[in-house]
């Protein structure tokens, strides 16, 4: 059974007040006091010392966080969004088996620094220095061009050192603050998301080793989701293009195949207007091959009218002979009724 122990030193003038212990599940709930973080409640005994121990943490590393909070013992009342102006506090890296030190440094400042038999403890506080010469960087010049050169620039520097800890939780971290929407970064990152495999792979890292956590399962929606969002209104590099691409298609080849059927209906057509029903009954029967006394004899008329129509049926359809007719009916697809 793993049993932890976290202690440290604070200034003597938080004697007697409540210090606490909080686990950060949720990586967007990391840069405030939430009550429902917090596992267990300490005192800073007289002289600033304060010490957490227990075997009731997670087997596994998550995030924790220590903090003294000076607005109320109760945490209650005097918090406003989860903030506190009187709160100081240490996000960690840690698990059940740990043992941590939080002294105070050489000018007597409190949980800035980690010593700790876990050498992932410390490395919140490391992304957070590289965050700090990351915001020099953007205030120095502060132009659009700089500010897309360095973004780009830092971005890849902090994706490259989250690599190198080979621990996916700092590179939660990293992306909670890269992915905010209220940080300049979050323009960019949504670029980057459709441009960069970078952010697959850590799900890839995430579910290999954490993958029945909460925060996996998060941060494999929230870049689903943010991925729809960064194609919005750029339908040209997915999957949805392809598809209205395919559907235009259709419906321009049903146009094309609709407007020259009724062009082919309205040449028939005009044939047929062309044509008394009499010579009609005539055109229907020269197509059955009937002879022109066979014709005279099924419409019980003479030879000699018989002849008189197909005449004037030739000149309205501008042809010389029986075969001409049948090419052009067959043409237009027309069939003369009976």
């Amino acid at each position: 059974m793993g049993q932890y122990q976290f202690s440290g030193e604070v200034a003597l003038e938080n004697a007697g007040n409540a210090i606490y212990l909080s686990v950060v599940e949720d990586y967007r709930k990391s840069s405030r006091v939430y009550l429902d973080q917090i596992v267990q409640q300490g005192i800073v005994d007289s002289m600033g010392h304060f010490s957490f121990s227990g075997d009731n943490l997670s087997g596994q590393n998550r995030i924790y966080r220590i903090h003294l909070d000076g607005c109320s013992d109760s945490l209650g009342s005097k918090h406003f969004l989860g903030l506190c102006n009187n709160s100081k506090s240490v996000l960690f890296i840690a698990n059940n088996k740990d043992t941590l030190q939080f002294p105070t440094s050489f000018e007597d400042q409190s949980l800035c620094t980690i010593n700790s038999t876990n050498p992932k403890s410390g490395l919140i506080l490391e992304i957070e220095e590289l965050k700090e010469h990351m915001a020099y960087d953007l205030a120095e010049y502060p132009s659009e061009a700089n500010l897309n050169l360095n973004l780009k620039k830092w971005f890849k520097a902090l994706h490259n050192f989250g690599k190198k800890t080979n621990e996916p939780l700092g590179e939660l971290y990293i992306y909670d603050f890269l992915s905010d929407k209220s940080n300049e970064t979050f323009k960019f990152y949504l670029e980057d998301l459709v441009a960069n495999n970078y952010y697959e792979d850590l799900a890839e890292r995430l579910t290999v080793d954490y993958p029945n956590s909460t925060f996996t399962r998060q941060y494999r929606a929230e870049i689903t989701t943010d991925r729809e969002l960064a194609s919005f209104g750029k339908p040209q590099s997915g999957k949805w293009y392809r598809t209205i691409i395919a559907l235009l298609a259709v419906s321009v080849l049903g146009n094309v195949v609709f407007f020259l059927s009724k062009k082919r209906k309205s040449n028939a057509s005009l044939l047929l207007e062309k044509l008394t029903p009499q010579e009609q009954k005539i055109a229907h029967l020269i197509l059955e091959n009937k002879t022109n006394k066979e014709i005279a004899s099924e419409l019980f008329v003479s030879v000699s009218t018989i002849k008189t129509h197909i005449n004037n049926l030739y000149k309205k359809l501008d042809i010389a002979s029986r075969d001409e007719m049948s090419i052009l009916f067959k043409k237009n697809k027309f069939q003369p009724r009976d």
